[in-house]
């Protein structure tokens, strides 16, 4: 069998699995591409350039077993692979923490522009940092600056301590276990965060894939917006002036402007998709 007949077969169980896209993915051939690769250890989530190479019976094997697992208990891709990517960075991943797929990755990738210099991002702070994604990767996209990243769960931080470790940041980003701004210092000329926001009623209708997820880091209060708008009355207290706040809220970001009227959000359109990112300058 050769890698492109091993994606077509991979796909079409997915696709008649009635499993839920999601977390990165964009449907049925994506994810079994992902899988592809993963199982052939390309070092590369989509790469393509494989399709015509042959693949053994052991890995063929191994995917469907993997395909098995996630269409039988729902399981998304990367827990049963132990890896996710974003920003163009692979991730060790586990149950302890949400799987990265926020579109703050785009922004991240063009160092905010136009809306920070990047010459003036000193200090950098990520709250809510989970597997250390969204850390790691302003790292890379500020390769000066100073990076701390937060979070209340001890068993997140070791993830992402792990991840900062394997990809030689160890020394760049610090890890605080606190909440929110707690135990911060100074100021910050970049505030990044993807914090809670589903509704607490809205956790249990939830497609099966996202109920794995730990519940911690997706429900905050009855509206969802219980941390997005603490961030928003913290901020003030750690930006630097001419700084900048990054903040993900998907899909209850009309209720938050709603609740802030006084704030010039901007809402800068995403070309990979995504929603609820909101800008604010100091």
């Amino acid at each position: 069998m050769r890698f492109r007949d091993l994606v077509d077969e991979l796909a079409a169980r997915l696709a008649g699995g009635r499993v839920h896209f999601g977390h990165g993915m964009g449907g049925a051939e994506e994810e079994a591409l992902a899988l592809a690769n993963f199982v052939c250890r390309s070092g590369f989530w989509q790469r393509r350039s494989l399709l015509g190479r042959r693949v053994s019976a052991a890995v063929q094997a191994r995917a469907r077993t993997i395909a098995f697992a996630r269409v039988s208990r729902r399981l998304p891709l990367a827990y049963l692979t132990r890896e996710a990517w974003f920003a163009g960075i692979r991730f060790y991943v586990d149950k302890r923490v949400c799987i990265p797929r926020s579109p703050l990755a785009e922004l991240i990738e063009a160092g905010f522009a136009p809306w920070l210099n990047p010459g003036r991002a000193r200090r950098i702070i990520d709250l809510c940092t989970g597997s250390g994604c969204i850390a790691a990767a302003c790292a890379f996209a500020f390769p000066g600056a100073e990076v701390v990243a937060t979070d209340l769960s001890p068993a997140a931080l070791g993830v992402a301590e792990r991840n900062a470790s394997r990809l030689g940041l160890a020394g760049r980003v610090e890890f605080r276990r606190g909440d929110l701004f707690a135990g911060a210092q100074g100021k910050f000329d970049l505030i990044v965060a993807n914090p809670p926001y589903v509704p607490v009623g809205a956790c249990g209708s939830l497609p099966r894939e996202y109920r794995h997820e730990p519940r911690m880091a997706l429900a905050a209060g009855a509206d969802g917006l219980a941390i997005a708008s603490r961030i928003l009355e913290e901020a003030p207290r750690y930006l630097a002036e001419g700084g900048l706040l990054a903040l993900e809220v998907g899909e209850v970001a009309g209720d938050l402007a709603a609740s802030h009227p006084e704030l010039p959000f901007l809402w800068p359109s995403l070309e990979r998709g995504g929603e609820g990112v909101l800008l604010l300058r100091a």
